[in-house]
């Protein structure tokens, strides 16, 4: 195994933009390379890309593996494959991290099956461990209920998909230096099964992922009547509506809006938790959100373990009033947003 060296991040990109996930990765893999004392690589496919693979260096990369192809347009497994393959049975990395997103729960597998290791999809957290210098992959199992560990200590390279906004992206610096190598591939590499034939946007609307402000409702709000202040709460804030798996389970929420182990992972600058207990499997779900705050009558409550500030009390008095203080807020700014 020892001629496998270094940490590998594949990068995404649409339209010739880099998506926010590849420096998520980045941030990721920079502490695994470290540990390691090994290098960090990214791995950018697409086309008329060159002018943004530097991006990659200035988040934390020490050298990025561009393939540049018209066929590279769009995220075809295909092609996709077929140079991913290549690139490891040419540079042999030690780990390959990709985003748990379509593209990469589509294209880890692939890589997976044809190299013949081993693959940790959807891991919610990853290290190094000490004695062996093997990666830690640890994701949920069991419905959620247990965090399982996972380690590949006899195949190479070492694959993981983690989950979209479950860490911060790695800052931009742009006194950092690194190499972009370009790679080159004859055509048989690129032909594909698939024909493109366009996309269809499915709505406008911000989902839960990508709020900047969450509002999430717990089994304690009461009832589904409470939550209309939910809903109001997130709109005066211009943020998006969460809910712990209890709600989801009770059906007084749909299933995209639940948050944690068997949910969406998030991570909004505000995250409001009404009437939520703070479950493992719900607190792995918002974790990476900058600032918390829980409402809870119940002091003893594990969600104020990881708030910022906590306010004890009844949502039915509480939520109520916060309402109309922010409408109120909002008339005397003009109705500019809260």
């Amino acid at each position: 195994m020892e001629s496998y060296k270094g940490v590998w991040i594949i990068a995404e990109q649409w339209e010739g933009a880099l998506k926010p996930v590849s420096f998520e990765l980045l941030a990721r893999a920079r502490g695994l390379a470290d540990k390691l004392g090994e290098p960090l690589s990214a791995v950018l496919l697409g086309y008329n890309v060159r002018r943004v693979a530097r991006e990659l260096i200035y988040h934390g990369a020490d050298r990025v593996y561009l393939v540049d192809h018209p066929s590279l347009a769009q995220f075809d497994p295909d092609p996709c494959a077929n140079c991913l393959e290549r690139l490891v049975r040419e540079e042999r990395p030690s780990i390959i991290v990709a985003a748990a997103t379509t593209s990469g729960r589509t294209l880890m597998p692939i890589l997976a099956a044809r190299l013949h290791t081993g693959l940790t999809a959807d891991c919610t957290e990853l290290d190094i461990e000490e004695e062996t210098g093997l990666l830690l992959q640890t994701r949920p199992a069991i419905g959620g209920n247990v965090m399982a560990t996972i380690k590949t200590p006899c195949h190479r390279p070492q694959l993981a998909t983690v989950r979209p906004r479950s860490c911060r992206p790695s800052p931009r610096d742009t006194s950092r230096n690194g190499e972009v190598v370009a790679k080159r591939y004859p055509d048989e590499v690129f032909a594909s099964r698939f024909k493109l034939l366009g996309f269809r946007k499915l709505e406008e609307k911000v989902g839960v992922e990508e709020a900047d402000v969450v509002v999430a409702a717990g089994k304690g709000i009461g009832s589904p009547s409470n939550l209309n202040w939910v809903y109001e709460l997130a709109a005066l804030l211009g943020g998006a509506v969460g809910a712990s798996r209890a709600v989801v389970d009770l059906g007084w929420l749909p299933y995209p809006h639940q948050v944690g182990l068997s949910g969406k992972t998030v991570s909004p600058r505000l995250y409001i938790a009404c009437g939520i207990s703070g479950a493992i499997q719900h607190l792995a779900g918002m974790r990476g959100s900058e600032l918390v705050i829980a409402i809870n009558k119940d002091p003893r409550a594990q969600i104020f373990k990881v708030a910022d500030l906590g306010v004890v009390g009844d949502l039915a008095e509480i939520l109520p009033r916060l309402v109309q203080r922010l409408r109120e807020f909002r008339s005397d700014a003009g109705g500019e947003g809260a």
